[in-house]
């Protein structure tokens, strides 16, 4: 496969409004929580305290720690922005797939009463399931992808 048609099918998308809700519901939730771990907005810890928990805490290798840093904010304003939003979308849900197996021992709910572990694995179902969403969809209208397409 060319380089040109690899880029294409990546910004491939069609013109509904469906995905613009995906891709915004997921891009402006993730923002948060990758602006927590990159920046230390919104009550984080920053790059160097998520990066000490990701390799210390959690036992994940620094490369993986960093990727998922870096794709949690950037991807998610790669998805508000429509830009790239195959790749951005697959990538946020891998980053939530890893989530949910370290937290698979949680249940099911979030912890909205401080009575569990930690939380459960409905967030992050959410988001896998919006995510694939946009991996099969593209971005839709009022996207950069759209713009590159034609």
């Amino acid at each position: 496969m060319q380089l040109t048609s690899l880029l294409q099918s990546l910004v491939a998308t069609g013109d509904s409004f469906a995905p613009v809700f995906l891709r915004l519901a997921l891009g402006l939730m993730m923002f948060p929580h990758g602006a927590q771990k990159l920046l230390g907005w919104f009550g984080g810890y920053g790059f160097t305290g998520s990066m000490g928990y990701f390799t210390g805490t959690v036992g994940t290798p620094w490369v993986v720690g960093l990727l998922v840093i870096l794709g949690e904010f950037f991807g998610s304003l790669l998805l508000i922005a429509g830009f790239g939003t195959r790749f951005a979308a697959g990538s946020l849900v891998v980053i939530m797939l890893g989530a949910a197996w370290q937290l698979r021992g949680n249940g099911f709910f979030m912890n909205w009463f401080g009575n569990q572990k930690g939380e459960g694995l409905e967030f992050f179902l959410l988001a896998v399931g919006l995510g694939l969403a946009l991996v099969v969809t593209g971005a839709g209208k009022w996207s950069v992808d759209s713009l590159l397409v034609r």
